[in-house]
């Protein structure tokens, strides 16, 4: 069983910092990549940030800048530092996780259950 579970979401004024977390925990075998999603309301699911294994990094324009996604391998977490909010940040922010839970590669995405990010003064 694999569970992955964020944290670190709440209310932050205009220009304001937060700091998500993501840790994937269970029968792992490796990951591949990790990243952050998020849906406002009306919205579809957006790419906001990913970190593949090795190191190297996507942002989604919105947040270039302003959000830096980091990881740590050893302890299968992922980080979402986000500085300079805007109201347009406001949204549920989704954790995922490819992991391969056999050793063959064969990797699968597992979702967390999502944490709310909103920003208002």
């Amino acid at each position: 069983q694999v569970q992955v579970v964020e944290s670190g979401g709440g209310l932050v004024q205009p220009g304001g910092s937060l700091r998500l977390s993501c840790a994937a925990s269970g029968s792992i075998f490796s990951i591949n990549a990790m990243g952050w999603y998020r849906q406002a309301p009306g919205k579809q699911r957006e790419l906001v940030a990913r970190v593949i294994s090795g190191g190297s990094t996507d942002y989604a324009e919105s947040v270039k800048g302003r959000f830096t996604i980091s990881r740590d391998n050893a302890k299968n977490t992922v980080f979402l530092q986000m500085n300079s909010l805007k109201p347009e940040d406001t949204a549920v922010y989704y954790c995922n996780a490819d992991l391969d839970r056999s050793g063959w590669r064969v990797y699968y995405r597992y979702w967390g259950q999502g944490t709310q990010v909103t920003v208002s003064s």
